[in-house]
């Protein structure tokens, strides 16, 4: 068994939705303390090369893998970033690095930073106005780690909750169909006025936003770089802006 090196570490960074200005100081110092970044293709492309760093970049769904060679690095005495797009936590890296240190005793002692970053979701609520300005939860469409059925589960009982929501990875080429079932749970629970924003790479200069009500909600709307927010049943415009009231009025409140 080998012993981890006191000088290594590994460090989960968040670097925000897309534009650099969302990258946190404490995410750029880390970076530049850096001799190893690891993290999925496009993430790590985001970060610009220079002596003594070594890029590590690998494909999608190879998380644990990522994180194990992390792990191992560290025990080596490097300074290992793991990367992550948004925050590390949410639906990410973060996660994924404990759960390999599970499996990984002999990396117990792992020193390990978590540096939280700007989500998508709330980088397109900013953009749309303050459409989470009340109790609201988050929840990933994909069925790549839990089946299609508890997704149907959650999303119907945070509708009947009254939660405003958004949704990541709503849909991609090889589910295309799943995002149509959403908006048929959504109708079947919600009012037709129910407001939706589909907000797509924020903070990119790919970014499109729209919001439009539930009746008016098609599944093409939304894609892989689509984060979608739907508003509760109190959700409302305000000129251009979308905003939940920080209140709910009591007639609301299912008896």
């Amino acid at each position: 068994m080998t012993a981890p090196n006191s000088s290594g570490r590994v460090t989960v960074a968040g670097l925000g939705p897309g534009n650099d200005s969302l990258v946190t100081p404490e995410v750029t110092a880390a970076l530049a303390e850096a001799t190893d970044v690891v993290g999925y293709i496009p993430y790590v492309a985001r970060i610009a090369p220079r002596p003594g760093l070594t890029l590590h970049p690998s494909d999608n769904r190879v998380e644990l893998d990522r994180a194990t060679a992390a792990l191992d690095m560290a025990a080596e005495g490097r300074r290992v970033v793991i990367v992550s797009s948004g925050d590390p936590g949410v639906f990410a890296m973060a996660s994924a690095l404990f759960e390999a240190l599970e499996t990984r005793p002999d990396r117990a002692e792992t020193d390990i930073r978590i540096l939280p970053g700007i989500t998508a979701m709330l980088a397109a609520a900013a953009r749309a106005g303050a459409p989470l300005g009340h109790d609201f939860c988050a929840i990933n469409l994909s069925d790549n780690l839990k089946p299609f059925a508890e997704v149907e589960r959650r999303l119907r009982h945070a509708a009947q909750g009254g939660f405003a929501m958004a949704f990541y990875n709503p849909r991609s080429k090889s589910r295309p169909h799943q995002f149509a079932r959403v908006l048929e749970i959504l109708r079947e629970e919600c009012e037709p006025a129910r407001l939706i924003t589909f907000a797509r790479a924020v903070s990119t200069p790919e970014e499109c936003l729209s919001t439009v009500t539930l009746a008016e909600a098609t599944p093409d709307m939304a894609d892989m770089r689509t984060v979608v927010i739907v508003g509760n049943a109190a959700t409302r415009r305000v000129g251009r802006w979308v905003y939940t009231p920080r209140s709910v009025p009591a007639e609301t409140v299912p008896e």
